[in-house]
């Protein structure tokens, strides 16, 4: 089972950028799709932004146009560039590797964004 790491959260004032990072214990070059998730507290956990092995995007609405994920095979290494942040964006970030719209690899720690207003 491939094992995943994010990193980059911190805390930021409202309209700053931060850059996640997602490394993996795996190649990722072979994988159809990864993904972006966040679980602000006390809510579900949302799907932000997915990319597949050929390069296709899709992002949530509310953060459509502010974050961009990409990737890095030769690296292993997932990301997600946000710009743009609201308070709203406040909440754990995790990756994950996706068959179509369901996640199949464990959770792993997370990483904490805060925006400040």
């Amino acid at each position: 089972q491939v094992q995943l790491v994010e990193s980059g959260g911190g805390l930021v004032q409202a309209g700053g950028s931060l850059r996640l990072s997602c490394t993996t214990s795996g190649g990722i070059s072979r994988i159809n799709t990864m993904a972006w998730y966040r679980q602000a507290a006390g809510k579900q956990r949302e799907l932000v932004a997915t990319i597949t092995s050929g390069g296709r995007t899709n992002y949530a609405d509310s953060v459509k146009g502010r974050f961009t994920i990409s990737k890095d095979n030769a690296k292993n290494t997932l990301y997600l560039q946000m710009n743009s942040l609201k308070v709203e964006d406040t909440a754990v970030y995790y990756c994950s590797i996706q068959s179509g719209y369901i996640p199949v690899s464990d959770w792993g720690q997370g990483t904490q964004v805060t925006v400040s207003s």
